[in-house]
Protein backbone atom coordinates (compact mmCIF):
# COMPACT_ATOMS: atom_id res chain seq x y z
CA UNK A 1 0.00 0.00 0.00
CA UNK A 2 1.36 3.40 -1.33
CA UNK A 3 0.23 5.81 1.61
CA UNK A 4 1.70 8.59 0.25
CA UNK A 5 -0.94 8.54 -2.79
CA UNK A 6 -3.89 8.23 -0.29
CA UNK A 7 -4.99 11.72 -1.06
CA UNK A 8 -3.88 12.27 -4.51
CA UNK A 9 -6.69 13.10 -6.61
CA UNK A 10 -4.84 13.34 -10.14
CA UNK A 11 -7.11 12.10 -12.96
CA UNK A 12 -10.82 13.22 -11.57
CA UNK A 13 -12.78 15.87 -12.03
CA UNK A 14 -14.20 17.88 -8.73
CA UNK A 15 -17.40 19.56 -9.07
CA UNK A 16 -17.87 22.61 -6.32
CA UNK A 17 -20.98 24.82 -6.43
CA UNK A 18 -20.79 28.03 -4.62
CA UNK A 19 -17.20 27.98 -5.99
CA UNK A 20 -16.39 31.49 -5.78
CA UNK A 21 -17.75 32.00 -1.99
CA UNK A 22 -15.82 32.85 0.97
CA UNK A 23 -15.12 28.97 1.60
CA UNK A 24 -15.59 27.66 -2.03
CA UNK A 25 -12.75 29.34 -3.69
CA UNK A 26 -10.34 27.71 -1.00
CA UNK A 27 -12.36 24.34 -1.99
CA UNK A 28 -11.91 24.76 -4.98
CA UNK A 29 -8.05 25.64 -5.08
CA UNK A 30 -7.51 22.90 -2.60
CA UNK A 31 -8.59 20.02 -4.73
CA UNK A 32 -6.65 21.60 -7.92
CA UNK A 33 -3.60 21.74 -5.49
CA UNK A 34 -4.36 17.64 -5.16
CA UNK A 35 -4.57 17.11 -8.76
CA UNK A 36 -8.14 17.24 -9.66
CA UNK A 37 -9.48 19.19 -12.74
CA UNK A 38 -12.21 21.81 -10.93
CA UNK A 39 -15.32 23.14 -11.71
CA UNK A 40 -16.01 26.36 -9.78
CA UNK A 41 -19.61 27.04 -10.13
CA UNK A 42 -21.59 29.69 -9.38
CA UNK A 43 -23.81 32.47 -10.40
CA UNK A 44 -21.34 34.97 -11.59
CA UNK A 45 -19.23 33.86 -14.47
CA UNK A 46 -16.58 36.91 -13.38
CA UNK A 47 -16.58 35.32 -10.05
CA UNK A 48 -16.13 32.09 -11.33
CA UNK A 49 -12.94 32.93 -13.53
CA UNK A 50 -11.49 35.00 -10.98
CA UNK A 51 -10.78 32.15 -9.35
CA UNK A 52 -10.18 30.17 -12.34
CA UNK A 53 -7.49 32.20 -13.19
CA UNK A 54 -6.28 32.28 -9.46
CA UNK A 55 -5.61 27.98 -10.08
CA UNK A 56 -4.36 28.95 -13.24
CA UNK A 57 -1.79 30.88 -11.63
CA UNK A 58 -0.79 28.56 -8.98
CA UNK A 59 0.56 26.27 -11.39
CA UNK A 60 -1.40 23.45 -10.61
CA UNK A 61 -1.42 20.02 -12.52
CA UNK A 62 -5.58 20.23 -12.67
CA UNK A 63 -7.44 22.27 -15.47
CA UNK A 64 -10.04 24.65 -13.85
CA UNK A 65 -13.13 26.02 -15.34
CA UNK A 66 -15.76 28.39 -14.58
CA UNK A 67 -19.73 27.62 -15.23
CA UNK A 68 -22.49 29.81 -14.27
CA UNK A 69 -25.30 27.87 -12.83
CA UNK A 70 -28.65 28.51 -10.46
CA UNK A 71 -28.55 25.50 -8.15
CA UNK A 72 -32.29 25.79 -7.57
CA UNK A 73 -32.74 25.64 -11.83
CA UNK A 74 -32.84 21.76 -12.45
CA UNK A 75 -32.28 22.72 -16.44
CA UNK A 76 -29.53 25.20 -15.33
CA UNK A 77 -27.57 22.17 -13.21
CA UNK A 78 -28.52 19.68 -16.03
CA UNK A 79 -26.87 21.62 -18.43
CA UNK A 80 -24.05 22.22 -16.09
CA UNK A 81 -23.10 18.40 -15.94
CA UNK A 82 -23.57 17.94 -19.64
CA UNK A 83 -20.77 20.76 -20.15
CA UNK A 84 -18.78 19.15 -17.43
CA UNK A 85 -19.23 15.75 -19.23
CA UNK A 86 -18.59 16.98 -22.85
CA UNK A 87 -15.10 18.46 -21.15
CA UNK A 88 -13.49 16.18 -19.00
CA UNK A 89 -15.61 12.80 -19.39
CA UNK A 90 -16.24 11.96 -15.74
CA UNK A 91 -17.74 13.79 -12.65
CA UNK A 92 -15.86 12.01 -9.74
CA UNK A 93 -16.37 14.27 -6.62
CA UNK A 94 -18.92 16.99 -6.00
CA UNK A 95 -18.61 19.46 -3.51
CA UNK A 96 -22.27 20.42 -2.54
CA UNK A 97 -21.66 23.99 -1.34
CA UNK A 98 -23.90 27.03 -2.67
CA UNK A 99 -25.90 28.91 0.20
CA UNK A 100 -27.58 31.89 0.51
CA UNK A 101 -29.08 34.44 2.60
CA UNK A 102 -31.07 35.88 0.56
CA UNK A 103 -31.50 39.47 -1.06
CA UNK A 104 -33.11 41.37 2.11
CA UNK A 105 -30.43 40.61 5.19
CA UNK A 106 -32.84 42.43 7.49
CA UNK A 107 -35.49 39.37 6.52
CA UNK A 108 -32.92 36.94 6.91
CA UNK A 109 -31.58 37.60 10.14
CA UNK A 110 -35.63 38.28 11.32
CA UNK A 111 -37.09 36.13 14.88
CA UNK A 112 -38.00 33.23 14.42
CA UNK A 113 -41.53 34.50 15.92
CA UNK A 114 -41.69 37.24 12.73
CA UNK A 115 -39.72 35.26 9.82
CA UNK A 116 -41.49 36.26 6.50
CA UNK A 117 -42.70 32.97 4.68
CA UNK A 118 -40.93 34.67 1.31
CA UNK A 119 -37.73 34.90 3.08
CA UNK A 120 -38.02 31.45 4.10
CA UNK A 121 -38.58 30.17 0.64
CA UNK A 122 -36.00 32.28 -1.11
CA UNK A 123 -33.45 30.33 1.59
CA UNK A 124 -34.48 26.93 1.09
CA UNK A 125 -34.76 27.50 -2.50
CA UNK A 126 -30.61 27.47 -2.64
CA UNK A 127 -30.00 25.40 0.51
CA UNK A 128 -32.09 22.56 0.59
CA UNK A 129 -33.51 22.37 -2.72
CA UNK A 130 -30.28 23.32 -4.96
CA UNK A 131 -28.30 20.87 -2.59
CA UNK A 132 -30.68 17.81 -3.71
CA UNK A 133 -31.41 19.16 -7.29
CA UNK A 134 -27.53 19.01 -8.24
CA UNK A 135 -26.79 15.63 -5.93
CA UNK A 136 -29.87 14.23 -7.98
CA UNK A 137 -28.32 15.09 -11.44
CA UNK A 138 -24.52 14.38 -10.56
CA UNK A 139 -25.32 11.39 -9.01
CA UNK A 140 -27.13 10.47 -12.16
CA UNK A 141 -23.88 10.52 -14.02
CA UNK A 142 -21.89 9.14 -11.24
CA UNK A 143 -24.03 5.85 -11.72
CA UNK A 144 -23.90 6.00 -15.57
CA UNK A 145 -20.27 6.56 -15.74
CA UNK A 146 -19.74 3.14 -13.32
CA UNK A 147 -16.83 4.83 -11.56
CA UNK A 148 -18.42 5.40 -8.19
CA UNK A 149 -16.99 9.05 -6.64
CA UNK A 150 -17.67 11.44 -3.72
CA UNK A 151 -20.26 13.78 -2.84
CA UNK A 152 -19.27 15.83 0.19
CA UNK A 153 -22.44 18.44 1.49
CA UNK A 154 -21.71 21.98 3.35
CA UNK A 155 -23.72 21.67 6.80
CA UNK A 156 -23.13 24.19 9.38
CA UNK A 157 -22.33 23.72 13.32
CA UNK A 158 -26.04 25.04 13.35
CA UNK A 159 -27.93 21.42 11.86
CA UNK A 160 -26.16 19.91 14.73
CA UNK A 161 -26.98 22.13 17.30
CA UNK A 162 -28.62 24.92 18.37
CA UNK A 163 -27.43 28.19 18.54
CA UNK A 164 -25.84 30.01 22.15
CA UNK A 165 -28.00 33.09 21.52
CA UNK A 166 -25.48 34.81 24.17
CA UNK A 167 -23.06 34.66 20.73
CA UNK A 168 -25.50 37.76 19.14
CA UNK A 169 -25.49 40.15 22.06
CA UNK A 170 -24.44 43.07 20.05
CA UNK A 171 -23.20 41.50 17.33
CA UNK A 172 -23.44 42.81 13.68
CA UNK A 173 -22.82 41.71 10.00
CA UNK A 174 -22.27 44.30 7.58
CA UNK A 175 -23.79 46.65 9.39
CA UNK A 176 -27.00 44.65 10.18
CA UNK A 177 -28.02 42.91 13.66
CA UNK A 178 -27.73 39.16 13.43
CA UNK A 179 -28.74 36.37 14.92
CA UNK A 180 -28.93 32.69 13.62
CA UNK A 181 -31.92 32.55 11.50
CA UNK A 182 -34.27 29.78 12.07
CA UNK A 183 -34.15 29.25 8.14
CA UNK A 184 -30.39 28.94 8.72
CA UNK A 185 -30.98 25.75 10.83
CA UNK A 186 -33.44 24.29 9.71
CA UNK A 187 -31.92 24.12 6.26
CA UNK A 188 -28.85 22.90 7.57
CA UNK A 189 -30.17 20.13 9.63
CA UNK A 190 -31.88 18.92 6.47
CA UNK A 191 -28.84 18.78 4.45
CA UNK A 192 -27.49 15.88 7.11
CA UNK A 193 -31.00 14.08 6.07
CA UNK A 194 -30.05 14.24 3.03
CA UNK A 195 -26.43 12.55 3.31
CA UNK A 196 -27.46 9.75 5.25
CA UNK A 197 -29.74 8.78 2.52
CA UNK A 198 -28.08 9.43 -0.32
CA UNK A 199 -25.20 7.35 1.47
CA UNK A 200 -27.40 4.16 2.12
CA UNK A 201 -29.34 4.78 -1.49
CA UNK A 202 -26.25 4.96 -3.71
CA UNK A 203 -23.41 2.83 -2.01
CA UNK A 204 -23.74 0.09 -4.10
CA UNK A 205 -23.19 2.18 -7.21
CA UNK A 206 -19.66 2.97 -5.05
CA UNK A 207 -20.39 6.58 -4.26
CA UNK A 208 -19.95 8.07 -0.99
CA UNK A 209 -21.81 10.85 0.66
CA UNK A 210 -20.47 12.67 3.26
CA UNK A 211 -21.15 15.95 5.07
CA UNK A 212 -18.75 19.01 5.94
CA UNK A 213 -19.98 20.70 8.98
CA UNK A 214 -17.73 24.16 9.86
CA UNK A 215 -17.74 26.18 12.71
CA UNK A 216 -17.65 29.96 12.35
CA UNK A 217 -15.49 31.51 9.59
CA UNK A 218 -14.63 35.26 9.90
CA UNK A 219 -16.52 37.09 6.94
CA UNK A 220 -17.90 40.11 7.87
CA UNK A 221 -18.73 40.03 11.67
CA UNK A 222 -18.15 42.31 13.46
CA UNK A 223 -15.43 42.60 16.38
CA UNK A 224 -18.39 42.12 19.10
CA UNK A 225 -19.52 38.97 17.46
CA UNK A 226 -15.75 37.50 16.83
CA UNK A 227 -15.22 38.17 20.69
CA UNK A 228 -18.32 36.80 21.99
CA UNK A 229 -18.19 33.59 19.33
CA UNK A 230 -14.38 32.71 20.44
CA UNK A 231 -15.30 32.82 24.14
CA UNK A 232 -17.75 29.78 23.03
CA UNK A 233 -15.03 27.90 21.33
CA UNK A 234 -12.24 25.71 23.44
CA UNK A 235 -9.35 27.10 21.04
CA UNK A 236 -10.70 30.40 21.64
CA UNK A 237 -10.96 31.69 18.03
CA UNK A 238 -12.80 31.14 14.96
CA UNK A 239 -11.71 30.09 12.17
CA UNK A 240 -10.07 30.62 9.09
CA UNK A 241 -11.29 30.12 5.34
CA UNK A 242 -8.64 28.23 4.57
CA UNK A 243 -8.41 25.17 7.98
CA UNK A 244 -11.52 24.10 6.15
CA UNK A 245 -10.40 22.60 2.57
CA UNK A 246 -8.17 19.51 4.72
CA UNK A 247 -10.98 18.14 5.68
CA UNK A 248 -12.47 18.27 2.16
CA UNK A 249 -9.47 16.58 0.41
CA UNK A 250 -9.84 13.85 3.05
CA UNK A 251 -13.54 13.17 2.33
CA UNK A 252 -13.01 13.30 -1.27
CA UNK A 253 -10.10 10.98 -1.70
CA UNK A 254 -8.84 7.32 -0.99
CA UNK A 255 -7.57 8.48 2.78
CA UNK A 256 -11.77 8.20 3.00
CA UNK A 257 -12.46 5.16 0.92
CA UNK A 258 -14.51 3.28 3.72
CA UNK A 259 -16.25 6.05 5.32
CA UNK A 260 -19.68 7.74 4.11
CA UNK A 261 -23.13 8.92 5.68
CA UNK A 262 -20.73 11.03 8.28
CA UNK A 263 -20.47 14.28 9.23
CA UNK A 264 -16.81 16.00 9.62
CA UNK A 265 -17.15 18.70 12.20
CA UNK A 266 -14.51 21.44 11.85
CA UNK A 267 -15.34 24.07 14.91
CA UNK A 268 -12.88 24.18 16.80
CA UNK A 269 -14.60 22.23 19.67
CA UNK A 270 -17.46 24.38 19.86
CA UNK A 271 -19.85 21.41 19.82
CA UNK A 272 -18.06 19.09 22.67
CA UNK A 273 -19.08 21.72 25.24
Amino acid sequence: MDYGKLFSLEGRTAIVTGGAGILGRHFCRALAAFGANVVVCDREQKACDDVVQTIGQEQRSGKAIGITCDVADPGSVDAMVATVLARFGSCDILLNNAATKGADLKAFFASAEDYGLDAWREVMRVNLDGMFIVARAVGKAMIAGRRGGSIIQTSSIYGVVGADQRIYEGSEYMGVRISNPIVYSASKSAVLGLTRHLATAWAPHGIRVNTLVPGGVGSGQNDRFAANYSARVPLGRMARAEEMPGAVIYLASDASSYVTGQCLIVDGGLTTW
